[in-house]
């Protein structure tokens, strides 16, 4: 709704209420309300312009206010609220309107109150009032501001205060209009006499407000119709000018005229009269707005009302301070000392105005110095009760103690903390509440809800806290103290950090304090800076006194930390403007609150409790006993440490001398915060663990003590207070240090040199004689150790409380922190000069390690330090150049003075110096692995270092022994050799230094022949020291490396003959180790030796190599024999048996350089050493020696030696033919020694080698002998082309057989399975003869026939030497060699065959020979395997020899004559002994065997009956085989056939007779004797094995007495004739046998096997054909001779005897031969035996028949078979047709 809506409701509402009693004024309601409608818009315009209509619109409103009527007075005032809003009233009308509202201002309060309303609405809608129609209005308010109704008194003077502000504010608009009608000015006098043109506003605002300052003083106003006003609105009215206009007052002089000529009497009128508290309160509040905001404007004045204020809080009674001061009544109320500091709180915390007074007041000489008046009355303030403000129970530290018989006064600070300390220290809840709740400061419990100064409502003083004035007094310290830094700050960075800087310049992030001289004196910011300079060099000491206290008293956590900053800005401020003495004392006072001495001091009494603390000791914490918490450092002790560090990190670029008591606290801190670690684990920092048990005391007492002050219900905390863990705190020591890296040189300079001096300090405190310091490090230039006197250190270690003997500790803060300053600051310490800090920091670190004196802790904490400074710098030397060589001697020569020891000194006798020395050690070797192939510089150096470890060990004591050049020369000045003792410094120190020194060898390129000499002399050293695997390695790996390094350097022609030298000098030291005690010293010196000469032997000199070959090869071989043979003389175990381990130590050396020479001489015989003048001489010394080791050293030397020699044998084959003689000479001489050895090897072979002496030849030995032999023979055929002659083939075959048959070596090998290597190789050299030559194919199958027979005839057991037990532990059987000879001989016979010398000599007999054992032995021979399933010896023997016998025969008749009668009898005579022994041997082991088996066994053995049959019986029958050969062989099958024995005699083998012993033929007699009948018998008989080759032998014995074959007849008939009485004899042992048995047996049936025994040789009988007149031949004297022409039959003889010699030249006279038995077997009345048995049977005609069938079987029986032959016989006889 809009404003003219409301009118019109306001219209119609008068209207409506004067209807009856004032129709007049209903009519004229009425009236208005028709010229509003008809036209709104219209009617306004007409109004404001003051129109017609104008009257008759204000009509209606004047007439109802004077009706005095209230209720219709209400509604004509709103209606002409509404017209004046709508501006329809015009400026005529405004002097009634006033008129009007004065006569109704006698009304009720709501009319009042509506006259207000309607006046502010008049005045601000009307800006054209002025002048008196103003005062008129302004009256108004006035009037009804002394109304005695509150809420119109109150809302009358906001009237006035709202429109004395537009008025004010119209002569703001007033003054931005360009020009004013001069009409309108108006000239005034001023209060100075002086006059002026003002505008309209202008001069209502100065009339009013001097109206305002009069009345206020109490005099007649000269605008304002008023006789009098309360002060109290006065000067509330002109304080809201001041505060919202006093811009305007700066350019209106009328209005400064008025501050001089009447506000400023007034107010120090006011304030020196009778205090009141309403007049009092807003004269304080105008004072605070003219010192503000007119301080230049008013300088005198401001001078007045500051000192009075100061007089003020100061609490001083003489006010007479001005013109206008009176005498008092008596001291002022404390409510306006609260008024005049909350003012002042006010001021201080405008710092440029502070520095506008201290410039008008304190600068100049004359002046009334109103700062350090203020300062001082501040500092007076704060500790003027100190029992009030009470004190910081945390301040102290947590855990301390009383001191006993400290009396501490009520006011004494430091003992009231003691107190406290103590108390809270029980962690008991009441105890602090003790202290009283309202001690201590904060702002909750101190300060007032509403400050007093704003309490205008107050009549009186509120109640204001005890402790207010001096939280008040707080914040003005606070706020003086960030008005420094709030200024300096940003300047400061502007001009040190941010400035601009010129290309290549380093950002400055540790700026140097400010120069104030340097900077522009005429510049602002120059004169600014001085001025806070100034204020600060004169306020401090009061500034500190007041800040010290007040941070000790119990101060809330918002407090402290304003506090707390306080200190940091002064501190900041100081340090920024280089105000060195306020900036330390500062850090003095903030370090004794950061970590409390007596907290230090309180770890000497400090025994941590034996059980945990109970709530039953509650009394233990009053300061009777011990405390219970460890000592430590409070949170607020933290908080200022944490201060502390921030504000040193931020002024560490400007602190100089001040480090020294900035890294002293430091340092106490540090100990402290890691106590509980020192004392848990001695030498180790744990600071996480330390820190807890004392942060938790402080939390707890820190809540109790805090009272209403504690920040633990704040969710969030202060900065400040965060993060004041141990941790976070070292950590913050941390970065303080860190930050050393962004100082300048000269800054670090003087921070190292500060941290030195510390350290200093600390070593020197902790030495027991602090003398001893200066005295032990006079020579050490820039000794910090006697920088500070013994008396200085002393007493500064006291007022920092560690002085105490239990806080000695194994590490040195200083030291510590001094390592971690120069790692950071590497780049300083390499590219300054040492001034900067090199020498500083080493000269200090190497006088404390060498101080003998010092704990050993600290020591070696120092080496440490040192050792990782020298290690850090090479690794970031990266400018190559004079710089790196300067550095790189610096680091050596600093690590030299660590590592080598004068023995002169103290320093090298104690295992701290041992210790030290290897830390050094340990430095060099880092250096070296990381920046050794950077070292230009200091290997001499080096060296040295490392040599000074070495102990000088004497070489082994024996004649001969070679010595080394560093071993030969002067003796070094040092300790006499201890030998080889295992000490732990000495052990580690050369470890340690060795592996440096292998570092120095992979950088052998950097070295000259200077220190490559130097170096080979170290490493000859280190190879006699006392640690073997340190000893092995130099003389086996790093010489090797130098020896590589000096070859490589050969190649360059000019330095050729220096490194030639030089590489003769590292040989001659490698010889020195090579007789070493130790086995692994000397096998590495040995294998370094001749790998370097056989690596670079290609590129040696001749001359060189005779100096090698002389001078190095055989003394090496010369000195390790006489070692070796010393020691098996003298070396003697605790029983007086030689040492068995050291003797085969020395085989093994002697035995490696034999393979080494070996080696050297196979590579470089035919390039070099043949080519050598004396090759012979060498070549002679060579094989002697190899002849003397194989002889007469242990048996393990034998065969290495051997093999030295194969080599060099083998070597020489590739010789190039102008060697051929030299080659021709070798080789002869290599026989020589072999025959020698074999002459040895004979010789120990048998029973002769016990008492020789000699020591056996083991199996290995044997092998290498049998290879240099064939290695000999190689290069000998390769040589000549030829075959050795037959006799030294003989010599050969001889000493083969002696090897192969030694039966005394300690190292067989079993040879069943396979062949051993002595066999194998004996083998391979037979294999290798050329067997063309006559007699060397005998020559070898001899030799291989006898290997042969070696598992029958030469087996042995071999016994250990030092068993006492009998039983064999290992067999030598020869198995596997006569497995392997068997093929071969077969192969070899083959071969040669065809040659007649094989036969003629009687070769073959002895091949046969040998086969015959195994063959005869048959089931008893020894198993042919152990672990595979090899065919037995006898089988294979068998299947040889067949294959010999198959050729046999036909190569005989084949060659002829050739072969002697008496050899073909020979071989025959072999052959028949063969077959006798494989037929008739004892197979009754196979019974046992499975039925398979057996079948198997027979069938093999059937190849024996098929190879007689077809390879014996056809070439049997030659003339030149004796009669007495073919007779035995038929004997032998005779035997073979038996099936059952019944005699008691061996039936076993039976020899072969000789010819004398030859029956010749059978006579008649013998032959009568087979007719006569035994007696018989009923014994079943003995049972021969296998029945089929039982068989296959009658069988045979058949055939080859019957005419079945036409091919060589003459002589199957004369083994016809010959064998016929063997099987006739046969026959008739079973056909008689029967006979007789049958008679005796009657019906008991026979065996099977006679039963089918007997139908089988009656079937024979009946079958077999007989060759026309054998059986005569066979029966006459001359069987060979009549077996093939028979002599005429005799016609003179009886018929009987015609009949005869007809019978027994028949083919079937056998049948006649058994006549009288066929006719007895005919004529059994019993049943005789009978058989089945197969005949042939016809196919059918007609095919139907199976396919399958081809033999009948048919039943037969003896009787049958016995008519049948009978029937065969009349045949015969012609009787039956």
């Amino acid at each position: 709704m809009s404003s003219l809506a409301f009118l019109v409701t306001e219209l119609q509402s008068l209207a409506s209420e004067t209807r009856r009693k004032h129709p007049d004024v209903r009519e004229a309601a009425e009236k208005s309300l028709a010229i509003l409608r008809s036209s709104p818009e219209q009617a306004t315009v007409n109004l404001a312009s003051d129109g017609p209509q104008s009257d008759d619109l204000l009509r209606p409103v004047f007439m109802g206010c004077a009706t005095r009527n209230a209720k219709v007075v209400a509604i004509s005032l709103g209606s002409l609220t509404r017209l004046i809003a709508l501006k329809a009233v015009p400026m005529s009308a405004v002097p009634g309107i006033i008129n009007t509202m004065n006569d109704c201002i006698s009304q009720g309060v709501d009319i009042q109150l509506r006259i207000l309303q309607t006046l502010t609405s008049l005045i601000t809608n009307f800006p054209a009032i002025h002048g008196p129609l103003l005062g008129d209005a302004l009256l108004l308010c006035f009037k009804l501001q002394e109304s005695r109704i509150a809420v119109v008194s109150s809302t009358a003077a906001a009237t006035l205060r709202q429109l004395v502000m537009f008025i004010v504010d119209k002569v703001v608009d007033e003054d931005r209009r360009e020009e004013l009608d001069p009409k309108s000015q108006e000239e005034i006098i001023l209060p100075d006499g002086t006059s002026k043109s003002l505008g309209p506003s202008a001069r209502d605002a100065f009339a009013i407000f001097e109206d305002l300052c009069l009345l206020a003083n109490s005099e007649k106003p000269h605008f304002l119709k008023l006789d009098y006003l309360h002060k109290t609105l006065a000067l509330e009215l002109i304080e809201s000018v001041l505060a919202n206009y006093h811009d305007l007052f700066h350019k209106h002089v009328e209005l400064l005229l008025l501050l001089h000529h009447h506000s400023c009497p007034l107010l120090l009128k006011a304030l020196s009269d009778r205090p009141s508290f309403p007049l009092t309160l807003r004269c304080t509040r105008v004072v605070f707005l003219l010192l503000k905001q007119f301080s230049l404007e008013l300088k005198t004045e401001t001078e007045v009302f500051l000192m009075l204020l100061i007089k003020i809080i100061g609490g001083d009674s003489d006010t007479s301070t001005g013109p206008h001061s009176t005498d008092p009544t008596g001291p002022r109320p404390q409510w306006m000392r609260v008024l005049a500091m909350e003012i002042m709180r006010g001021l201080c915390s405008d710092s440029e105005l502070m520095r506008n007074v201290y410039n008008r007041y304190d600068s100049n000489q004359p002046g009334s110095k109103v700062f350090y008046s203020l300062i001082t009355a501040l500092n007076r303030l704060v500790t003027e009760r100190p029992a009030l403000l009470g004190v910081g129970s945390q301040m102290m530290g947590i855990g301390v103690t009383q001191v006993i018989g400290e009396s501490p006064s009520a006011y004494d600070v430091t003992g009231v903390a003691g107190m406290v300390a103590t108390a809270a220290s029980a962690t008991v809840s009441g105890v602090v509440g003790m202290m009283g709740p309202e001690a201590g400061l904060s702002l909750q419990g101190s300060a007032m809800k509403l400050q007093c100064i704003d309490q205008l409502d107050k009549a009186d003083a509120p109640a204001i806290p005890e402790a207010y004035i001096y939280l008040l007094a707080v914040q003005c310290l606070v706020s003086l103290c960030e008005g420094f830094v709030t200024y300096t700050a940003p300047v400061y960075n502007s001009i040190m950090i941010q400035k601009p800087r010129v290309a290549g310049e380093a950002v400055i992030r540790a700026p140097r304090a400010l120069e104030l001289a340097t900077l522009p004196p005429d510049d602002s910011v120059t004169k600014q800076l001085r001025t806070v300079h100034d204020m600060v060099q004169d306020g401090w000491p009061a500034l500190l006194a007041a800040l010290s206290f007040i941070i000790s008293t119990n101060l809330s956590d918002e407090l402290f930390v304003d506090v707390l900053a306080s200190y940091q800005a002064v501190i900041n401020v100081s340090g920024m403007l280089g105000l060195t003495t306020p900036r330390d004392a500062f850090f003095t006072s903030l370090a004794k609150f950061a970590v409390p001495s007596r907290v230090v001091s309180s770890f000497e009494s400090y025994t941590e409790p034996a059980t945990p603390r109970t709530a039953a000791s509650l009394t233990d914490g009053l300061g009777l006993t011990a405390p219970t918490h460890p000592p430590g450092l409070s949170e607020r002790n933290m908080a200022c440490l944490k201060v502390f560090i921030a504000s040193a990190l931020f002024l560490a670029g400007s602190l100089g001398q001040g480090w020294s008591g900035v890294l002293e606290s430091l340092q106490n801190a540090d100990y402290v915060l890691t106590f509980k670690g020192t004392k848990s684990v001695a030498g180790k920092r744990t600071t996480s663990g330390s820190s807890a048990p004392p942060l938790r005391a402080a939390a707890s007492s820190g809540a109790l003590a805090s009272g209403a002050g504690s920040s633990a219900s704040q969710p969030t905390r202060h900065p400040l207070l965060s993060d004041l863990d141990a941790d976070s705190v070292l950590g913050a020591i941390q970065r303080l240090f860190d930050a050393s890296k962004n100082l300048d040189d000269p800054a670090f300079q003087e921070f190292v040199s500060a941290l030195c001096k510390l350290s200093s300090e600390m070593v020197g405190m902790q030495t027991e004689a602090i003398s001893a310091v200066t005295e032990t490090t006079e020579d050490t230039p820039q000794n910090t150790l006697s920088a500070t006197t013994p008396t200085d250190a002393a007493h500064r270690r006291r007022v920092s409380g560690i002085h105490l003997p239990r806080t000695l500790r194994s590490g040195d803060f200083g030291i510590t922190k001094l390592g971690g300053v120069a790692l950071l600051n590497v780049h300083r310490l390499i590219y300054r000069s040492p001034d900067v800090a090199w020498d500083t920091v080493t000269n200090h670190l190497l006088s404390v390690l060498r101080l003998s004196a010092a704990p050993s802790g600290i020591r070696i904490q120092a080496a440490r330090t040192l050792d990782d400074i020298l290690v850090i710098i090479p690794r970031n030397l990266t400018s190559p150049g004079e710089l790196q060589a300067q550095v790189q001697r610096r680091v050596i020569d600093v690590l030299a003075k660590q590592v080598i020891a004068d023995t002169s000194e103290a320093f090298s006798l104690s295992s701290t110096s041992a210790e030290i020395r290897r830390m050094g050690l340990e430095t060099l070797h880092q250096i070296l692995l990381a920046s050794g192939h950077t070292l230009v510089v200091g290997w001499e150096t080096i060296f040295e270092m490392l040599t000074s470890v070495c102990r000088p060990v004497s070489s082994l004591d024996v004649a001969g022994g070679a010595t080394s050049p560093s071993s030969a020369g002067t003796p070094r000045t040092r300790p006499p050799p201890l030998g080889y003792v295992s000490e732990k410094s000495y052990t580690a120190n050369v470890k340690i230094a060795f592996s440096s020194l292998t570092l120095v060898c992979d950088s052998l390129s950097l070295l000259s022949p200077e220190h490559l000499r130097l170096c080979i002399s170290t490493l000859g050293q280190f190879g006699r020291q006392a640690d073997t695997n340190i000893a092995l390695t130099a003389a086996e790996s790093l010489l090797w490396g130098v020896s590589d390094s000096i070859q490589a350097k050969r190649k360059d022609a000019e330095q050729e003959p220096v490194y030639s030298s030089l590489w003769m000098f590292l040989l001659l030291e490698v010889l020195g180790l090579c007789t070493d005690a130790r086995q692994e010293v000397r096998v590495g010196a040995i294998q370094t030796l001749f790998r370097s000469v056989q690596l670079y032997g290609a590129t040696l000199s001749m001359e060189t190599w005779n100096e090698c070959i002389w001078k190095v090869t055989f003394p090496l071989l010369e000195s390790i024999t006489i070692a070796m043979r010393h020691n098996a003389t003298t070396a003697r175990t605790s029983l007086g048996e030689p040492s068995v381990d050291a003797g085969q130590a020395w085989n093994e050396s002697k035995v490696l350089a034999l393979q080494s020479i070996g080696s050297i001489f196979s590579e470089f015989l035919t390039s070099k050493i043949m080519r050598l003048e004396s090759f012979s001489k060498v070549w002679d010394v060579f094989v002697n020696h190899i002849q003397d080791a194989v002889l007469f050293d242990h048996r393990t030397i034998s065969a290495p030696a051997l093999w030295c020699l194969e080599k060099a044998v083998k070597a020489s084959g590739d010789a190039e033919a102008e060697l051929k003689p030299k080659v021709s000479e070798a080789w002869n001489r290599v026989w020589q020694a072999c025959d020698e050895i074999g002459n040895a090897v004979l010789r120990r072979g048998g029973s002769q080698l016990a008492e020789s002496g000699l020591k056996p030849f083991t199996q290995e030995s044997l092998v290498a002998f049998v290879d240099v032999i064939r290695s000999t023979r190689a290069v000998s055929r390769s040589l000549d082309a030829i075959e050795w002659p037959l006799d030294r083939l003989s010599r050969l075959t001889a000493i083969l057989k002696g090897v192969l048959t030694y039966q005394n070596s300690p190292d067989y090998r079993p040879d069943i399975d396979a062949l051993t290597p002595v066999q194998t190789v004996v083998i391979d050299t037979i294999s290798d003869i050329d067997l063309s030559a006559t007699g060397v194919p005998s020559l070898v199958l001899k030799d291989l026939s006898e290997y042969t027979t070696l598992p029958f005839v030469a087996a042995f057991d071999v016994h250990l030497p030092d068993s006492s037990s009998s039983k064999p532990r290992k067999r030598i059987t020869y198995i596997g060699l006569c497995k392997k000879c068997m093929p071969m001989l077969v192969d070899l016979f083959l071969q040669f065959k065809e040659k007649a010398e094989i036969y003629a000599d009687g070769t073959l007999e002895v091949v046969i020979s040998a086969y015959s054992i195994p063959i005869k032995m048959k089931y008893e021979c020894p198993a042919p395997s152990k672990y595979g399933n090899d065919a037995p010896l006898w089988k294979t023997s068998t299947t040889s020899f067949l294959r010999i016998v198959k050729e046999c025969g036909s190569q005989i008749k084949a060659i002829g004559t050739e072969i002697p009668d008496d050899r073909v009898e020979g071989i025959w005579h072999q052959v028949i002994d063969v077959f006798r022994g494989a037929i008739l041997a004892d197979c009754s082991a196979t019974e046992s065997f499975p039925l398979d088996v057996q079948e198997a066994e027979e069938n093999f053995d059937l190849a024996l009956i098929a190879s007689l049959e077809i390879d014996v019986v056809p070439h049997l029958g030659d003339a030149r085989v004796p009669d007495y050969l073919i007779m035995h062989f038929a004997k032998v099958l005779h035997q073979g056939s038996k099936l059952v024995d019944f005699s008691e005699p061996d039936h076993g083998q039976s020899q072969i007779p000789t010819p004398t012993a030859s029956p010749g033929r059978k006579s008649n007699k013998a032959a009568e004797k087979d007719r006569q009948y035994d007696i018989g018998t009923t014994e079943a008989g003995r049972v021969f094995p296998r029945e089929r080759f039982s068989y296959w032998c009658f069988d045979l014995l058949y055939l080859i007495c019957s005419d079945i074959s036409s091919d060589q007849e003459p002589s199957r008939r004369r083994v016809a004739a010959l064998s016929l009485p063997s099987l006739l004899s046969r026959c008739r042992m079973t056909l008689i046998g029967y006979i007789a048995d049958e008679a005796l047996r009657g019906h008991l049936p026979f065996p099977r096997v006679r039963e089918e025994e007997l139908i089988y040789v009656l079937r024979k009988l009946l079958e077999m054909k007989l060759w026309p007149g054998v059986l005569w031949a066979a029966f006459s004297e001359s069987p060979s001779k009549y077996c093939v022409k028979l002599p005429p039959i005799p016609t003179e003889t009886s018929p009987s005897d015609l009949i005869g010699h007809a019978i027994k030249r028949s083919s079937k006279a056998h049948l006649f031969h058994f006549y009288d038995v066929l006719c007895e077997i005919a004529a059994t009345p019993r049943k005789t035996p009978t058989a089945w048995t197969s005949t042939p049977k016809p196919k059918a005609i007609n095919g139907h028949g199976d396919e399958g069938e081809r033999e009948a079987v048919r039943e037969l029986d003896a009787r049958g078979l016995a008519r049948e032959c009978l029937r065969d016989i009349g045949k015969e006889m012609g009787v039956e047709h």
